[in-house]
């Protein structure tokens, strides 16, 4: 016999029966504007032109209610490009922008179709959004490697010569400049400091036995 879980989403089955499986925030947020989606009220073609010219000149409510009844498109595009990096609800986020911007410029683009429009520039947003999400990654993943070579020099450089490395003599030993190297020297201490931040958390002081650590083992 097949799971409940097969049956019904959102239902798993284990050794003691069936339990609810909890909505991740995502999910609660796409459900939310599924929603919203579904409520929005479809807009006629004059009225809909009538709503972008009134947004060409300013005004919030008109502009409002386009970004409304355009929703299922925005979910649409946002979907298409998931697992590329942002979430699908962060690509919603990041298109509303770009359709904010098309309702904003329509009238005057000489564009003579909306929908055709408003997709171009809601898809190129959301490309602008994952094209900068993934270099702030590599940017990231190269400063924890930079990091990583620092703190591996400044070791073998005080083994060698029996003081603390400056940062000129590290500096030579990677190949950087000083600036850079310094800057990375930061980027480490502030990392050793949150991290003996958050060990500090864990240790209770009335539990620490300080003449035992001064007197030795």
């Amino acid at each position: 016999m097949g799971s409940l879980g097969s049956f019904w989403p959102g239902v798993k089955s284990n050794a003691m029966g069936a339990e609810p499986v909890q909505p991740t925030e995502d999910e609660e947020v796409m459900r939310d504007l599924r929603r919203q989606a579904r409520l929005a009220p479809h807009l006629e073609a004059g009225e809909q032109r009538k709503l972008l010219e009134r947004s060409a000149g300013g005004d919030r409510s008109s502009q409002e209610r386009l970004v409304a009844a355009n929703l299922g498109m925005l979910i649409r595009l946002a979907e298409a490009r998931d697992d590329r990096g942002l979430s699908v609800p962060d690509l919603v986020q990041e298109g509303s922008l770009g359709l904010v911007e098309a309702v904003r410029t329509f009238a005057t683009s000489g564009q003579p179709d909306f929908a055709a429009f408003a997709e171009h520039r809601v898809g190129d947003t959301m490309e602008a959004a994952i094209e900068a999400e993934a270099a702030a990654v590599h940017d990231a993943e190269l400063l924890v490697a930079a990091a990583n070579d620092y703190e591996r020099t400044e070791l073998l450089l005080a083994r060698e010569l029996h003081r603390p490395p400056t940062s000129s003599e590290i500096a030579e030993k990677l190949e950087w400049t000083v600036d850079r190297t310094e800057y990375v020297a930061r980027v480490v201490a502030d990392a050793r400091r949150r991290y003996d931040e958050e060990l500090l958390e864990f240790i209770d002081p009335d539990a620490i036995d300080f003449d035992d650590t001064v007197d030795g083992e």
